[in-house]
């Protein structure tokens, strides 16, 4: 008889509490500068882009892991399942506030499409959409971050964003006006930062939020 895959909520399950334990290891890590946060904007109105987590190597381990436990191209990694499942934790805290400069969102947005620049960043957003009881919003595939930037402008509230990472700039940019201007490019290897627009009188502030979630994570701003 074979042995039956795990499914990714039981491989998640007994990371859990190494996860917990490297979140508390961070220490004063979780401490992040003042200067890096974002004004607390009048409006409550709020966007925040994530990148997904972790995803596949091109070959070889890791593998992405789909729901069944079954190996999947187009899935996260257990890592970055560890990283979808800290992410609850991180905008909607079972005890507690949201860590400055973040605040619980409203509204839940990931890519659309099929293959692996869509589902990825579902993937991400599933967990915390589970505890917010939200819906992911769908509706706009690579591509069409214009479109996107238009409507979640337009809502107020608290947008978060999961998005893949080579469009995230032009996501951005797509806001509008933006004071500090952000980086051009977001690289390959980093997974573990929110970037956060507010409103301003003259268009969006812009700051960066390190994750500090899993170990590895970065206290440094992409620059």
């Amino acid at each position: 008889m074979g042995t039956r895959p795990l499914s990714r909520r039981t491989l998640l399950g007994a990371a859990a509490g190494s996860t917990a334990l490297l979140a508390g290891g961070c220490g004063n890590a979780q401490q992040v500068q003042p200067a890096a946060l974002p004004p607390a904007p009048a409006s409550g109105a709020l966007i925040m882009i994530i990148r997904h987590a972790e995803k596949p190597a091109g070959s070889g381990a890791p593998r992405g892991i789909d729901a069944e436990g079954n190996a999947d191209p187009h899935s996260l990694t257990i890592g970055g399942g560890t990283r979808a499942g800290a992410l609850v934790e991180l905008f909607a805290p079972g005890a507690g506030s949201v860590r400055r400069g973040l605040a619980r969102p409203t509204a839940i947005y990931a890519a659309g499409g099929t293959g692996g620049e869509g589902q990825r960043p579902r993937e991400t957003v599933s967990p915390l959409a589970a505890r917010l009881g939200l819906p992911v919003t769908t509706t706009f595939a690579k591509g069409g971050e214009a479109a996107l930037a238009a409507e979640v402008t337009r809502r107020g509230g608290v947008t978060l964003i999961s998005w893949q990472h080579e469009e995230i700039p032009a996501l951005a940019a797509a806001v509008g006006t933006i004071d500090p201007a952000p980086p051009k490019s977001w690289p390959d290897n980093r997974f573990d930062v929110v970037w956060v627009l507010a409103p301003t009188g003259a268009g969006w502030s812009f700051a960066q939020v390190p994750q500090l979630l899993l170990a590895g994570d970065s206290a440094d701003p992409i620059g």
